[in-house]
């Protein structure tokens, strides 16, 4: 009885495998019809309009080095404290704009103002200090011309004149500098422009150089770029490039003004600014990237979107024979065309002949052999 159960267990074992193997092979089958009816056929005939192509020809390019950095203004300033004392009056807040000269807050100028008529009641005691002298030695003069006292007397008279103005002079330019407080305790605004931050309320109790406003002049702004210590050399005053903003739609134009006569500490790197030549809506902070030219070449050239590297090594789709191919390419230098520096990225290839017709970026990757079909535009009605 157990050898019989043992066979009969072995017997279902064997069937169970068979039927899950053909389920198997039977879902598969099924499957491989749907698989080549999603897959692209070679025989499809894809249709592209001449402007899904780019003819390679020798292009002028404005080539140059990559650069990025962030926008910053040229003029700011820090609004501080000159004097301390108790904040009072600021009105103005972040994004407000401010005129030259504006009063953008004050310092309490009680105490201030009672050191002026402090230092000018000493100066006027000095003053009178100095009338008494003065009448002192005008009275001696006359004594010692008489021959009544002694030139000693008229020498010390002298001395006492003296000392009496140095100490009026003191006490006048002590009213000055209490006047000058007194002015201090007044925050003008440096130049026109907007303020960017800011950092005390009114009431607190400052010390001096406390730090109250940041203010930034929108109308000149540059960009401070890094370059390496070899990309330096090449760049010289004057050299343009053309960035790309955040935020903006369109590039902007910009002009090497300045260049660091020294390398940074530790990197070796270089700082190179360039001022922006349009900064209609422009803030400090935002991002900008793009190329500065340095050289121009004529050479064969693509957009630089319709090299792909989706393989080891880097190719383009050419048309040939209207048929898809994929030539492998050396990528050389990189510029935009000269007679439109706002224009997309172009880079030099090697391994295509003059003439060829690469096939645009927004085509997406085909299979080679794909057989295609140029279409022409119809002729107007009459022409």
């Amino acid at each position: 009885m157990m050898k019989k159960a043992i066979r009969f267990l072995l017997v279902v074992g064997v069937l169970v495998a068979v039927v899950v193997v053909g389920l198997r092979v039977l879902a598969s089958r099924k499957a491989q019809p749907a698989a080549a009816l999603n897959a692209p056929s070679a025989n499809d005939v894809l249709e592209f309009a001449a402007s899904d192509m780019v003819a390679v020809k020798p292009q002028p390019l404005q080539l140059g080095l990559p650069i990025s950095g962030s926008l910053r203004a040229v003029r700011t300033a820090q609004v501080k404290a000159r004097v301390a004392g108790e904040l009072m009056d600021l009105q103005v807040r972040e994004g407000d704009a401010v005129k030259a000269g504006q009063v953008l807050a004050r310092i309490d100028p009680t105490e201030y103002q009672r050191r002026v008529r402090q230092a000018q009641e000493q100066a006027e005691a000095a003053k009178a200090q100095v009338d008494i002298a003065q009448r002192q030695f005008d009275n001696n003069r006359a004594l010692v011309e008489q021959g009544f006292i002694s030139k000693t007397a008229l020498d010390t008279s002298v001395a006492t004149l003296q000392s009496a103005q140095a100490t009026y002079r003191a006490a006048l330019a002590g009213a000055d500098v209490s006047r000058k407080a007194l002015e201090d305790s007044q925050l003008l605004a440096p130049f026109s422009g907007w303020v960017a931050a800011r950092a005390a309320q009114n009431g607190e109790r400052l010390a001096i150089d406390a730090r109250i406003l940041e203010l930034v002049d929108l109308s000149q702004l540059e960009v401070e770029a890094t370059l390496s210590a070899a990309d330096s050399v090449k760049v010289r005053i004057g050299q343009t490039a053309h960035l790309s903003v955040e935020g903006q739609g369109h590039t902007v134009a910009a002009r090497v003004q300045r260049i660091n006569p020294s390398a940074q500490a530790g990197s070796r790197s270089v700082l190179v600014y360039l001022q922006i030549s349009e900064v209609t809506g422009l803030r400090q902070g935002l991002f900008a990237e793009g190329v500065l030219g340095t050289d121009q070449r004529t050479v064969l050239a693509v957009p630089v979107k319709t090299v792909r590297t989706d393989q080891p090594a880097p190719y383009v789709q050419v048309i040939e024979d209207l048929k898809v191919r994929h030539v492998p390419v050396q990528l050389g230098a990189r510029g935009t065309a000269r007679e439109d520096p706002q224009s997309e990225n172009w880079v030099e290839v090697q391994g295509l002949r003059e003439g060829s017709q690469v096939l645009g970026a927004h085509v997406g990757r085909l299979r080679e052999g794909t057989p295609v079909k140029i279409t022409t535009p119809a002729k107007a009605a009459g022409g």
